[in-house]
């Protein structure tokens, strides 16, 4: 039997207006089984992951070891065996639910009763920013500012709506999302910005999906830069709408993309979706902490 055992859920990051900001936690996960053991080796489950390093320079083993030293604790060498659901540079959050093992491993395997806000801000440190890390621990919607050290956050609950993700074959890399954007943006486009951001929270938390969905697909800051790297991403989007869906965005830097409709929408949207080669759809569920 394993000392630990762990299921991190992916999490979808950029949610709409939330650049950098907001994030979902999805249903589909990074399990690990930890032993203690002679030497730090990774066994993988999953020939998809058989790219990962095996040995101690694997991003779980790193994270694991980075917070050990924080702490002014060495890390006991362990073995873990690692199944993943999260395909990998795909824009759900597969380093970020990797951090958040590692977290948890130094956690458990050092008694350092960490609370969710201290994962958070350990992640963040690593990360530079929460909208991945914070929903993977503390699953739901995810709302939060990390900088300069300072930290705060507030996850709700996403009821009542389903969730689709579009994955197409290849990868998009995360430097390669990052120099398409920007270095500024005008003040108008700030206000803006941050204006429909705070009416799409309370339309989240009042659960009006119409208006958070329709104020979602309003962002400036960073979809018009990165929807070019996604060739399918327009005939996703007009798909998902004439079926009947509320939002289609990118999930977190793509080429994932992450389609929103009511769960009495869904089947019909995902039917449509279907019809679009190349790309592999599925209707996901938001992941909620028990």
């Amino acid at each position: 039997m394993a000392d630990l055992s762990l299921k991190i859920p992916a999490s979808s990051a950029n949610f709409g207006l939330g650049f950098d900001s907001i994030g979902v936690a999805v249903n589909k996960f990074l399990y690990i089984d930890a032993n203690l053991a002679d030497t730090f080796e990774v066994t993988f489950k999953d020939f998809s992951l058989s790219v990962l390093p095996s040995d101690e320079s694997n991003l779980v083993f790193k994270t694991a070891r980075s917070i050990a030293k924080r702490y002014g604790k060495d890390l006991p060498p362990m073995h873990i065996e690692m199944q993943s659901e999260i395909p990998l540079s795909h824009g759900l959050g597969s380093s970020s639910s990797a951090i958040v093992a590692g977290i948890e491993l130094a956690d458990h395997f050092l008694d350092l009763n960490l609370s969710d806000y201290d994962k958070v801000r350990l992640g963040c440190i690593i990360e530079g920013h929460p909208d991945n890390i914070g929903p993977c621990i503390t699953g739901g919607a995810f709302v939060g500012y990390y900088g300069n050290g300072e930290l705060h956050y507030y996850h709700l609950n996403l009821d009542d709506i389903g969730l689709i993700v579009s994955v197409p074959e290849y990868e998009i890399n995360t430097e390669e999302a990052r120099d398409v954007l920007p270095n500024a943006y005008t003040r108008d486009e700030a206000v803006s910005e941050n204006a429909l951001a705070n009416v799409m929270i309370l339309a989240l938390q009042n659960k009006d999906y119409k208006l958070m969905g329709e104020l979602m697909m309003k962002d400036s800051f960073h979809e018009p830069y990165r929807q070019p790297l996604i060739k399918e991403f327009d005939e996703i989007k007009t798909t998902a709408l004439s079926a009947g869906a509320v939002a289609t965005v990118i999930s977190g830097a793509g080429p994932t993309v992450l389609t929103l409709a009511e769960e009495s929408e869904l089947d019909s949207v995902l039917e449509n979706l279907k019809m679009i080669d190349n790309v592999h759809h599925e209707i996901v569920s938001v992941y909620t902490k028990s």
